[in-house]
Formats: structure tokens, sequence, C-alpha cells
């Protein structure tokens, strides 16, 4: 018999698929208005950037003019005017960002605790010892490098690979990608701020929470690659009506 999904794994697996990319359609446009990434507490186009990415208008260089130091230090904060029309829909793309991070985080934790105290994780998601076998995970690795994934529809649901890519999903990378989403909220950030000590301050939270995003990402893509290779309609099925 095939294995087929539980209703609120397909459920909430659909959720999280349309707040995901929610997200990341308006995670692009917010970072447009400013592709500069930093390290610590501060940063703005008059500091040194830890990553520039070239990412829309804005990447190619903000101009300013009448650069005065605040303070009598000529290493601390700068003033400046800025001289270039940049691109910035942070609005609606700020209100639509959080307002999808809901539908992350609420689905998200029902997913959660319906999977660690029903016993979805342990049967299907945590890798058992056996699996971990060095020579076992290498030739995964080979196979799914080659794209060589079984389409039999009574193989387990999940190999290693899958096992240990999901584990990181579900209890590294999206509590991560919380987290750090809400340390760079200065409402959530002054009532507990030990966030801000957690991550090294607003900018490097926000660093962070970028590199977590690309990371789950590109997660997707892979996961769609492997949908498609291991039989899509099977799968599809298997993940909307359970067949």
């Amino acid at each position: 018999m095939p294995v087929v999904h539980a209703r609120w794994v397909r459920v909430s697996h659909w959720i999280l698929a349309a707040s995901v990319l929610t997200l990341a359609v308006s995670g692009f446009v917010i970072l447009m208005a400013h592709p500069r990434l930093y390290w610590g507490e501060a940063g703005n186009d008059l500091m040194p950037a830890l990553i520039e990415l070239p990412i829309g208008p804005n990447s190619r260089g903000v101009e300013f003019v009448d650069r005065a130091p605040i303070f009598q230090d000529s290493a601390g904060p700068v003033s400046a005017n800025r001289t270039t029309d940049i691109f910035n829909q942070n609005g609606w793309g700020r209100s639509l960002h959080f307002l999808a991070a809901w539908f992350l985080v609420v689905p998200g934790l029902v997913y959660l605790l319906i999977g660690v105290f029903g016993g979805h994780f342990r049967a299907q998601i945590w890798p058992r010892a056996l699996e971990l076998a060095p020579g076992l995970l290498w030739r995964e690795m080979q196979d799914h490098l080659r794209l060589r994934i079984r389409r039999s529809p009574d193989d387990p649901v999940y190999g290693v690979l899958q096992k240990i890519a999901y584990s990181l999903v579900v209890f590294v990378a999206a509590p991560l990608v919380v987290l750090t989403g809400l340390t760079m909220s200065p409402t959530v950030s002054a009532a507990f701020p030990f966030l801000l000590r957690l991550f090294g301050g607003f900018q490097s939270a926000r660093t962070i929470h970028f590199g977590t995003f690309v990371a789950l990402l590109l997660f997707v893509v892979v996961h769609l690659v492997m949908v498609v290779a291991s039989g899509f309609r099977r799968q599809m099925r298997a993940m909307t009506i359970g067949e």
C-alpha cells in the first residue's frame, strides 16, 4: 500500500508553501530598498557594508553631499544629504511580509506540536541511527546527485537525506528565520532585549535572517526538483487528496 500524508500535514504544507512564496516576494521588495548587509547594531549607506547585493537600482550606489561628523571623533557617525532618488516600496512590502509571517508561524507551531506529540517526527522525519551510516549516506548522496530517485509507491515516504534536510528546516532554519525576524521589530526587541544580545545587534539579525531565508529557498528549489524526479503526479496526489 502506498504511504500517504495525514490531512493535517497536507493542509499545513500548502499554507506554509503560500506563506514562504509571499515572504520571498515581499522580502525581495524590502531588500531592494537597501541591498546592503552589515554586522553589529547599526548600518546605512554611509558605512562600509559586510555584503553588497546587486539587487535593484539602489545597488548602483547612492550619492551624498555635505558629509560631516556628528561628534568630534571623525571615526564616529556621519550626517549627509542624499542627492539620489531611491527605489523604496517598504510600506506595503513590510506590511505584507509581517502578515505572511503569521501564516508561517501559526501553522508552523501547530505542525511542530502535532508532529512532536503525535509521533510524526519520530516515525517519519528523524533519521534513525542505522540510516546515518557513512556508506548509506554516501550512496544516497550519489543517487540524488544523479537524480536516481526511487519511484515505487511502497517506498518509505522519506529517504535519509530528506529526513536530515527536513529536520534542519523544522528545528533549525525555520525557528532561526522567525527569531531573527522578530529581533528586527523595534517593539519586540524592546520587550525582549535579549534577542539583540543573542544575535549581536539589529544588523546582525538582518544578515542572519537573509542568509537563513536564502538557505530555505534553496531547500524549496531542491525539494521541487526531487518531487519531479520521484514522480510528480503521484507526489502531488499524495500531498493534495491523499491518494
